[in-house]
């Protein structure tokens, strides 16, 4: 029954994800909404991470409920970097975002295609399974941000 609910709210959280978009009155309120995002990928993600490295204890269960939330945190910032949303609030979104759209789409889904791995991967239960997916999220991670994230937030 938990299963069904957990679906059920992953299935709701991504439909309302996709006219995301349209649902902001503001720029600002598409920048919170994006960062608040990739808080919550980074704090879910962080807790895989910290166990494949080995410095907490690593729970099974516990790793494959992060990568379930993280397959779906991952498609909700997408939906808020559209047009006029470079600007209106400090942020670390380079203006390539804007600038190169289909490379930045790319990187987004490279990024989403990798999660989906880690999340096959922690469903296994297996560390060295989790451990490897680990790798490739981190790497489209670090891609983005090398092309698409100013290492301070700005206020364009």
């Amino acid at each position: 029954m938990k299963k069904l609910h957990f679906v059920a709210a992953a299935v709701i959280g991504l439909a309302s994800a996709l006219p995301a978009a349209a649902q902001f009155q503001k720029p600002e309120d598409a920048i919170k909404y994006r960062q608040s995002a990739m808080t919550l990928i980074g704090a879910h993600f962080g807790r895989i991470a910290a166990m494949a490295q080995g410095k907490i204890p690593f729970d099974a269960k516990t790793a494959a409920e992060n990568a379930a939330l993280v397959d779906t945190l991952v498609h909700l910032p997408f939906a808020a970097f559209g047009e006029g949303t470079e600007r209106g609030a400090p942020t670390q979104a380079k203006p390539e975002i804007w600038k190169e759209p289909a490379k930045f789409k790319s990187a987004a889904e490279k990024l989403q295609d990798e999660v989906g791995k880690l999340n096959v991967a922690a469903k296994t239960g297996s560390l060295d399974a989790i451990k490897g997916a680990v790798g490739g999220v981190g790497k489209a991670c670090k891609a983005c941000h090398d092309d698409f994230r100013s290492k301070e937030f700005t206020s364009n």
